[in-house]
Formats: C-alpha cells, structure tokens, sequence
C-alpha cells in the first residue's frame, strides 16, 4: 500500500512539472498573441485615421468647389436677369469685366469667367454688325458656316484673350455646351494643362436660360429656351494644394486625385505621376463635382510605414508578468486543492439534505394537516351530532363551546396552509360567478354576535355602480373581508365598523368634488352638541381615514342615486373595486405600521396576550390581494382607529352566469316588498344611508330624516312640507338614539290623525333599530325590534313577521339550506367510503341527517363489490388515504367498469334501456387541502372536493349540481 501511495505521490509531482512547463509555454504564446493582436489594431486604426483623413479632404475638396460652382450659378442668374430682361441691356463688357474682378475673391478656384452667347446661323450677320467684330474658332480663325455659334462676348480680364472666339468650335467644349443646357447643371470637360499656370485643370460650362422656363421643362425646352452658356476654368492641383497645406497631417499622407470617367484609362489630375509610400494602406474617396457624367475620386495613401506603438511590447510583457504570477499564485493553491474539494463535498451533502428538507417540510405540513383535519372531522362531527340531541341548557353550552373551539383551530390550520402556498406559488385564484354583496351579508352573521356584545355598529354599504353579479374568486374574497373584519372586531371596544365597496374610477372622481368642497368652506365634518364633539361618522365617533368622510359618503350616495338603475351586468370588461374596512379600535402604534403585514408578527407583545391571535391573517390577505391584480394598505392612528383599503380587479358576467349565479344564493331575498316607502328617523346620516340601502335591495324606497320632530312635521305637511308630501309610509324605521317617550307619542298622534283623515287605510309599521341585546326592549307602541347588524335578509324575515300574512306574500320555498337539502337527499342511495371509523359515522351521520339511505364501506376494495354494475347508489363520497387500494385507484376502477358497460351498450344500441349512460359522482372526501391533490383527485375521474370537517353549506354545493338534475328512477 506504501508502494501505491508513493507511485501516486511521484505521478502528482510530475503532473505538477508538467503542468508548469505548459503554464509557461501557454504563458509566451499569450504574449505574441498580444502582440500580434495590438500590432493588428494599432494597423486597423491607422487605416481608420487614413480613411478619415483622406474622407475629410474629399468633402472639403467638393464644397469649396461647390461654393464657387454656387457663385457662377449666381453669375448666370445674373446675366439672365440684367442682360436679357432689361431693355436695353443693363450689362456690358466693360461692366462684366469689372464686377468679376471686384468679385474674384469668391471664385478662388477659377482663373476667370466668360460669357458665350448663344447665337443662330440667321442671325450672325447681324450679331457681328452689333458686336463690331467677327466669330472666329478656338484657332483664331473665321468661324466657318454652321447651325448655331457661342462666340464670347463678356469676359473677365485674366481671359479677354478668349473674346469673339466661338465656343462651339473646340469638340470637348461643344459637348460641354450640348449636356449643359440639356441637363441645366454645370458640366466639367477633361483635365487639361492651363494656360499661365501650366497646372491641371478642368472647365467648368453653365448655361443660361431665358426667363419662363418651367422647373420640370423637357430638354427640347430647356434647349429651346437657352440664351448662352457662362464658362470657367478649375485649378484643380491649386485647390488641392491649398488644402493640403491648411490641414494638419499632411505631411504623413499623399494625395492623387484622378479623373475615372474612363475607367480602364483613368486621367490623373493631382498627385505624382507614379504613386510612391506605404502602398499597403489606401482609401479612396469618390468626389462628387455635380456633373453626373464624369466620375472623380482621390486615392490617400501613407508616405511611410505607421510605427509599431510602443504598447505592442509593453502590453505582452505586463500580461506575461500577470500570467506568471497567475501560475505562482495557482501553484501554491494547489496545495490546498484537496481540502478545498473535500469541503466542496461537504456542501454538496449538506445542499442534497436541505432540499430533502424542505421535500419533508411539505410532506410533513401535507401529513399534519391531514392527520389534524380527520380527528377534528370526527370531533366536530360528532359535536354536530350531539347538538341535534335533546341537552339541558348547561350541556348545550358545554357543546357549542367545544364546537366553537374546534373551528378556530380547523381556521388556524387553514391559514397556515394557505401561508405554506403562497410560499411555494402554488395557491391559484378562480374565477366563478358570485354575489359580493351576499358575501358581506355573510361575513357579517359571522360577526354578528360578538358586536352585538360589544355594543358596537357593524355595517356595510355597497354602491348602486357595483354590479350585481361579478366573476371572481368568491372564497378568496370572502376570505380577505373576514380577515379584516375580524381584526377590527377583536381591537375595536366601542364605536363602529364599516365596511364599504365602491368603483375605484367613481370613488375617485368624488375625491376630486370632495376636495373642492373643502376649498369653498363647505366641510360638515363635525357637529357640536352639548359641549361635545360628535362626527359624522357610522358611531359618531372619530375615525382615522379622513378620506372616508360623511362629505365624501354624501357625494358617493348622490351620484348613486342619479344613476338610473343598476349598471349594465352584460358588459364585459374588468372591474376595479375598492374596499375600505373603518374601525374606531385601538389602532396602530406607529412603530408597528411598518410591519404589520409581516407573518407571524404582531404589533407588540402585549396585542397577543390581550387580544390573541396569529399576526398571519394580514400577511395572507396581502398576498390574496395581489394575487387579484390589487394593492392593500391601511392608514392608523392609535386610540382613535384604523381604516384598511384594498382593491382588487374582478370582471363582469353575461346573463346566463348572473342566472345561475343568483340561484346559488342561499338565501335570495324575496320581491314581495317592492313598491313599499319607508321612513327613516336618524340622527346619524351615514348610518341612515346604509339602513337605506338595506332596504334599496328589498325594493323599498326609503327616505331619511334627523329626528323624531322632522318626520313629524313630514307627515303633517308642516315647517315647509307640502300637505301633500307624498303618500304615507308604509314602514317607519326608528334608531334607538333618536327614540324617546315624549317624541314616540307626537308620532303616534300624528299618525292617528292619518287614519281619522282617511288619508290610509291603517297606521305603518314602525320597528325599531337597536345595537345590542341590551337596548332590546320593546315597548306597546313600535310594531318590532330589529337587531344589528342590518342584513337585507334579516330585515326581510322581520318584516314578515311584523306584516303578517295579511301584509304581504310569503317566500316560497327557496332551493337552499338545511330544508332543501332535506328534499334534495331523501330517499337517495349513497355509498361513504372511509377506513376511519369515526369519520365513517359522522358522514353517514351527517347525510342520514338530511333522510339520505348511506351505506358504508371501509376500504376501496369493499366499495367496489357494491358498485358492480348494476347498482342502486346515486352518489359515493370516497376517501382519498386508505390502505391496500386507496380512493384515486378506486376511482379509476370504478370508471374503467363504467366505460366498459357504456361501450358494449353503445355498440348493441340499446337505446331504451333504463340507464344508458352510467357515470357515478364521485366526490373526494379527505383532509388533504393543498392543490395536489385537488388535481389528482380530478385525474383520475373524481367528479368534486369536499374537504374535512365538512359543513351543511359544503355538502349541499357538493351534491346539489349532480343531484337537481338527477332524474327519479
């Protein structure tokens, strides 16, 4: 073994040699790398230098030779307008001679101008009796006879020696003229040797028009209307040279500007006749003279070799040092390579046990929770079971309790997991019809008894704006206003809680009136009576939020009231609520604000010990909130109260969803009521406004007025009221603040006087509005006692009591809550299946409640020898966690059977047989709430979920969509 490790120690010591030699080796190909790499650059922007230099000098080249092609321009407009539009001609030779000497200097690249008329052969005799002198040809000699001439009769003074000669003579000059007044632009003749100078040179010929030439004229036109042609000659190697010798850098590079009109036999017109310098970097830039048919270009070129930069060598051998130092550096890490590698695995282990972790983690939440529900399944159920019982007072109490207590933990675990989803991503939000409004009745029955315990107002307004019906996660919503109206209950000792629902465009636009009020002095946000401050608030009682202000409130309610109806539910689009929850609890401290919405936090350590509680119902509702497209926050001050405001991004139903929607209601409110007028007697305005719109949702027209005294003087048509002010109520609605034994006597005189009058048939009703039990006692004159908090239902049921048969139609029967479900299970066949005993009993308990025939089953393999085909069972309610085959392979059996008779009846087309279709509803009966196995339970054919503990509610929407349409057998 000594022998292997010391082969093994050599073979890493050579290794290492290796390692290093080949470190080096790699060390010196990065350096001439390098080298080679910055050499390149160093040519590449030596080339971009040229080509900038070399593109500078063309551009330059071409507007100097622009600007002086601009000012012959000029000169032939000139001559055009003074020569042949004024009569007699306000130009001569003497003239032309000296304004182009005067003006020479903006002509630096011409040696001089001159002007050749045109003039036809008619009409030489007569031009040369004018001009005194004969045409004669560029040799000086009589012109001989032919169609048209272009003698030269103005000229500059450095080229009089031109005069009288005829330009159409010489051939390059007459086929300048000819493209000149075809084209109407200047055109340039070959490079040629000028005269003087010796220097190369071109001329330049433009011609001039008679006045009236059209801009788009044809060339028979422009020919037509030609008077004479103004001529120039170009220095060209001047003007090159010049400029050369202005720029900086001239010296490093040479120029030669070549005539390429001829391509194979290009005219050289600047430069050395054989290039010379650093031939292996040119640039050649193309030079525009405006004369479309001959092409130039300058070829630029270095006159030596560009250096090689210092940073070629100085580079190479900083990153070479850096390379060895690299090695140095690597070579003593290699030492603790080994320790490094074993800590790597260290890591790896321990990162393969942390996900194994949190694997477990949710297995272990998925099985608590699971092994938590089916007990309390048991214990609630049977809690349930014995409340059906006939139990003494005290044992009832004992069990309500029990039961009570129960369902707060069920809730607890429930926000747990819910927490658990929002971690993991997966909690999903749906999208179903549902009535918001009936939500918030709910929520409010919720609470209903521990508000009235505390004596404080609990009310909620929902805008006439706010659609009916909306599409929605109804549970989720339901889930968020609990939240925060439970929290509102357990902080808040006296005053009010109210909940309001509002379009968030319509709630803004009344921010903006609000405002204004405000600016024109016409806030009432306070009253003061009897040295003490009452605001105008639900309680009277101050609140947190001043943006939830009776002027607010006021302006809400009178938009409300000028919309006709209610808004259109068959629109589509998105809806954006806004939800505010007001208190007048203990609030906030200031120091908590910021972390109120923190799981598992509270405000301080004293909020748990006082008041109980989590600290992770905020947190979820936040989470839910965003998960429907909104935002939550809150305003709080300490000892005064706390308002909560969130929105959320709903859409509208079609007709058909409101439809079904509404019959999903459990309890919808009856129609019978519609027509009836009511009086409202309250001092507060905000709390007679939601009593109103209680009412508005039963079809009862409401009017509110302060007090006693005000409606008195209403109905006797008195302080200013018509005697006719209407017809009489027939409801008159009193809150108890504003009730008194000297006040309800002038009201029932006056409506004594109403019934001797014959102004009505028999008194309205009055009931009375009380807040808690406390306040609940009804004297021999009010008709009835309503107990807060209002709910539309409630009212409704206390007003049938109050009217009687008499007064107005009965509810019918409504397809909902315990007595409909009775009717929808009796004398149905269900089949439970669950391999815990006690849960087996309590469901049976609970559907052999509603006149269901259970039987029962103990394992998936027990279920399936009583649903052989054919069977008696309507429905099967199948747990998910049982031993030897659990409730998805049952299920997955149970419809392989299905389909398989289904099939051989389709093929023998029996249509007439009893059940041509069988197809069971399955439902999922188990603890497990987490949406896994939601899924699996849809996987494998299971036809719904039902989650344990289940309720009366929860069954009857389980049950009811398969069994409503279920036909008798």
């Amino acid at each position: 073994m000594g022998y292997e490790m010391g082969g093994e120690r050599r073979r890493w010591w050579l290794n290492r040699s290796a390692m290093v030699v080949l470190w080096v080796v790699v060390s010196l190909g990065i350096w001439a790398c390098l080298h080679l790499y910055i050499r390149r650059v160093s040519m590449r922007k030596a080339e971009e230098a040229l080509v900038s230099m070399c593109e500078e000098r063309a551009r330059m080249i071409q507007d100097q030779f622009a600007v002086s092609v601009n000012h012959v321009h000029a000169l032939a407009i000139l001559i055009s307008t003074f020569h042949y539009q004024k009569h007699p001609s306000a130009i001569d030779q003497e003239t032309f001679a000296h304004y182009t000497a005067r003006t020479a200097f903006e002509r630096p690249l011409l040696n001089g101008v001159a002007y050749a008329q045109r003039v036809a052969h008619m009409e030489r005799e007569r031009f040369e009796n004018e001009q005194g002198w004969i045409i004669k040809t560029m040799k000086h000699e009589p012109s001989p006879m032919q169609d048209e001439y272009a003698p030269v009769i103005f000229s500059q003074e450095t080229v009089s020696y031109i005069e009288a000669l005829d330009m159409m003579s010489g051939e390059e000059d007459r086929e300048n003229i000819i493209r000149a007044r075809a084209t109407g632009k200047a055109v340039l003749t070959n490079p040629f040797r000028l005269l003087g100078s010796n220097h190369l040179g071109v001329v330049l010929t433009f011609p001039v028009y008679l006045s009236g030439l059209p801009a788009d004229a044809t060339v028979d036109e422009r020919v037509e209307n030609t008077a004479g042609y103004l001529g120039g000659a170009f220095d060209v190697e001047s003007l090159v040279e010049n400029l050369l010798r202005q720029l900086a850098g001239s010296q490093d590079i040479m120029v030669n500007v070549y005539d390429v009109t001829n391509i194979s036999e290009p005219l050289i017109m600047y430069g050395p006749q054989q290039p010379d310098g650093y031939m292996s970097l040119s640039h050649v830039s193309m030079l525009d003279f405006g004369d479309p048919f001959r092409k130039h270009h300058m070829e630029c070129r270095y006159s030596q070799k560009p250096p090689i930069p210092l940073s070629a060598i100085t580079t190479p051998s900083g990153v070479f040092v850096i390379c060895m130092l690299a090695g140095y550096i690597l070579y003593a890490a290699w030492n603790r390579y080994d320790n490094v590698k074993e800590d790597c695995r260290k890591m790896e282990e321990l990162k393969v046990q942390a996900e194994a972790a949190d694997v477990a983690k949710s297995q272990f939440l998925a099985t608590v929770s699971h092994e938590i529900r089916t007990p309390m399944n048991g214990v609630l159920g049977m809690l349930d079971m014995l409340l059906d019982t006939d139990l003494n007072l005290t044992q009832r109490d004992f069990a309500q309790t029990a039961q009570v207590c129960g369902k707060a933990l069920i809730s607890l675990i429930n926000e747990v997991l819910d927490r658990a989803k929002i971690e993991a991503g997966k909690l999903e939000i749906e999208a179903v019809p549902f009535d918001l409004r009936s939500i918030l009745d709910e929520v409010l029955s919720l609470f209903s008894a521990a508000s009235r315990e505390k004596g404080i107002e609990l009310a909620t307004f929902v805008s006439d704006r706010v659609p009916e019906v909306l599409t929605g996660d109804p549970g989720r919503f339901r889930q968020i206003i609990t939240n925060l109206v439970g929290n509102s209950v357990k902080f808040t000792e006296r005053g009010h809680i109210f909940v309001q629902v509002h379009l968030v465009e319509h709630s803004n636009m009344v921010m903006d009136v609000k405002s204004e009020a405000h600016i024109n002095g016409h806030s009432d946000e306070q009253d003061h009576k009897s040295n003490k401050t009452l605001f105008n608030t639900l309680s009277g009682l101050e609140a947190a939020d001043n943006r939830n202000s009776w002027e607010n409130f006021k302006h809400l309610l009178s938009n409300d009231a000028s919309q006709n109806g209610m808004p259109g539910d068959s629109d589509s689009g998105g809806v954006t609520l806004i939800v505010s929850v007001e208190d007048t609890g203990i609030g906030i401290p200031l120091q908590a604000q910021d972390r109120v919405f923190t799981p598992f936090m509270q405000a301080d350590s004293s909020t748990s010990r006082n008041y109980g509680g989590t600290g992770i119902g905020l947190s979820i509702s936040k989470c839910l909130v965003e998960l429907m497209g909104g935002q939550i926050n809150f305003v709080s001050r300490p000892q005064v109260g706390s308002t909560f405001t969130f929105t959320v991004v709903l859409q509208r139903c079609n007709g058909r969803a409101i439809d079904d929607a509404k019959r999903a209601i459990p309890e919808p409110l009856p129609t019978s009521f519609r027509g009836m007028k009511s009086l409202i007697i309250d001092e507060r305005p905000v709390r007679g406004a939601v009593t109103a719109y209680h009412l508005r949702r039963l079809g009862i027209t409401a009017e509110v007025v302060c007090n006693v005294k005000t409606a008195i003087n209403m109905l006797a048509g008195q302080n200013g009221y018509p005697k006719s002010y209407g017809k009489q109520p027939n409801l008159i609605f009193v809150e108890k603040d504003s009730w008194s034994s000297g006040t309800d006597a002038g009201l029932c005189k006056q409506l004594m006087q109403f019934k001797q009058n014959g102004r009505s048939v028999e008194l309205p009703k009055v009931i009375l509005l009380v807040t808690s039990e406390y306040d609940k006692t009804k004297t021999s004159f009010e008709d009835g006692v309503i107990m807060k908090p209002l709910r539309a239902s409630t009212v409704a049921t206390c007003l049938q009591q109050v009217l009687g048969a008499g007064g107005v139609q009965q509810r019918k029967q409504t397809p909902n809550g315990s007595t409909f479900l009775h009717n929808l299970l009796v004398g149905k066949n269900i089949l439970v299946v669950d391999d815990n005993k006690v849960n087996l009993r309590v469901a049976a308990g609970a559907l052999k409640k509603y006149g269901a025939n259970v039987a029962c089953a103990e394992s998936g393999k027990d279920a399936l020898s009583l649903l052989q085909l054919p069977h008696k069972f309507d429905a099967c309610f199948m747990d998910v966690q049982m031993p030897e085959m659990d409730g998805f392979e049952a299920t997955r059996q149970i419809r392989l059977m299905e389909s398989k008779v289904n099939k051989e009846a389709r093929n023998t087309g029996r249509e007439g047989s009893e059940k041509s279709e069988w197809h069971l509803p399955v439902l999922a009966m188990t603890a497990d709430v987490i949406q896994a196995t939601y899924e699996e339970c849809l996987k494998c054919g299971m036809d719904g979920y039902v989650s344990k503990p289940f309720d009366e509610q929860q069954l009857y929407q389980a049950v009811a969509k398969f069994l409503l349409s279920k036909p008798e057998q």
